[in-house]
C-alpha cells in the first residue's frame, strides 16, 4: 500500500499563517496530514477536522491525540459549513483547508472500488452511510444523464460512446464491478483513444466518483460560504487536482478580489469605486515541488490557490 504524502505540506502551512490561538478547519482531514502541522501550532487555539470517511477520522484521532486535545473530528461534508459552525458555536474562522484530491488510502484500498485498477464491487461512496453508490449511478442513470457525467465531470470526448455502451450492457445484465465497467469504457473508445498514454478508464472513473458524492455541490458550497467566515487576515486555501475544479476557485477568487469599478464596471466615479475586502497570496497558483514530485507522482496535478480577507 502506498504511504500516504500530504500535498504542498509546507506550501499550504506557510500559507495559512497559523496563528497560536486562532480557530482553523480543515475541510478534507484524510490521515491528518495537513492538520497534524496546523495542530502543532496551535496553543490555545482550536481545530475543527472534517471527513465523510470513518476510516480517515479514525486515522486523525489517533494521530492527532498525540499532539494536543484542542481538535474535534466531526463526519459531515463541508457542504454543510453553516450547521457545522453553529452547532460548535463559531461565528468566525482564521483559516480554512480543503484538499479536494482523493486519498492515496482511498484508493489503495481496492475494495472501496474507487480504483480502475483493482476488481471490486461499484461502490465509490466516501461516507459509507450514504445509500448512493457508483453500481447505483452506473445502472440506473439514463443515456443522457450518464453522458452529462461524463462530459462534464470527466471531459472525456468519448462520453456519448461509453455511456451508449453502459446502457447497452446493462440491459441484458447489472454492472456491477471496476472490471466490468472498465472493459466498457475500453469498448466505448476508439483504437486512437486507447493508444494515447494514460489508463482509458481514467476520466470516467474520476467523473462518477464526483457525481456520487456530489463533489461539485460541495465546492460551490464552499467558495460561497467560507469567505464570509473569514476573520482580518483570515485565509481560505483550496488545493485542487482538476481543471475543473481549479477554474470555479479561480472565478471565485477573482470575482471576489476584483476592484469594483474596474475595466468590467467603468460607469463608477472614483469616489465611487469599492475595495474589494479579501487579495490573493499569489497572483498564480502554488505548484508541487521538484523534490515533492519525485517522491509522489500523484501531486503532479495539483495547484493550491490562496485567499486573504483584509
Amino acid at each position: 500500500m502506498m504511504t500516504h504524502f500530504p500535498v504542498m505540506l509546507k506550501e499550504t502551512i506557510e500559507s495559512l499563517n497559523i496563528k497560536p490561538d486562532g480557530i482553523y478547519l480543515d475541510c478534507t482531514c484524510g490521515r491528518a496530514g495537513h492538520s497534524s502541522e496546523i495542530l502543532k501550532r496551535l496553543t490555545t487555539g482550536k481545530l475543527i477536522c472534517l471527513d465523510q470517511d470513518s476510516d480517515a477520522l479514525d486515522a486523525c484521532r489517533e494521530k492527532l491525540s498525540k499532539i494536543s486535545s484542542n481538535f474535534v473530528l466531526i463526519q459531515k461534508n463541508f457542504k454543510q459549513l453553516d450547521e457545522i459552525l453553529e452547532e460548535q458555536g463559531i461565528d468566525h474562522l482564521d483559516g480554512i483547508l480543503a484538499d479536494l484530491g482523493v486519498s492515496s488510502p482511498q484508493l489503495d484500498d481496492g475494495s472501496r472500488g474507487f480504483s480502475y485498477q483493482e476488481d471490486a464491487r461499484l461502490d465509490m461512496r466516501m461516507d459509507q452511510r450514504q445509500g448512493f453508490d457508483a453500481e447505483a449511478l452506473v445502472n440506473e442513470y439514463s443515456l443522457e444523464e450518464l453522458t452529462r457525467v461524463f462530459r462534464e465531470y470527466g471531459e472525456d470526448n468519448d462520453a456519448y460512446a461509453v455511456a451508449k455502451r453502459i446502457v447497452e450492457a446493462r440491459s441484458k445484465k447489472r454492472v456491477t464491478t471496476t472490471f466490468e465497467l472498465v472493459e466498457l469504457i475500453k469498448a466505448g473508445k476508439s483504437q486512437k483513444t486507447l493508444a494515447k498514454k494514460g489508463h482509458p478508464a481514467k476520466q470516467i472513473f474520476q467523473a462518477i466518483r464526483i457525481e456520487v458524492n456530489h463533489e461539485e455541490d460541495a465546492l460551490m458550497a464552499l467558495l460561497e460560504k467560507g469567505p464570509k467566515y473569514l476573520s482580518s487576515d483570515g485565509r481560505l486555501a483550496i488545493i485542487t487536482f482538476m481543471s475543473l475544479d481549479d477554474r470555479l476557485v479561480k472565478q471565485a477568487f477573482v470575482k471576489l478580489t476584483k476592484v469594483e469599478g474596474s475595466r468590467e464596471n467603468i460607469a463608477l466615479l472614483p469616489k465611487d469605486i469599492k475595495e474589494p475586502d479579501f487579495y490573493l497570496y499569489s497572483k498564480k497558483p502554488i505548484l508541487p515541488s521538484e523534490e515533492e514530485l519525485s517522491i509522489n507522482h500523484r501531486s503532479a496535478p495539483a495547484k493550491l490557490r490562496v485567499l486573504i480577507r483584509k
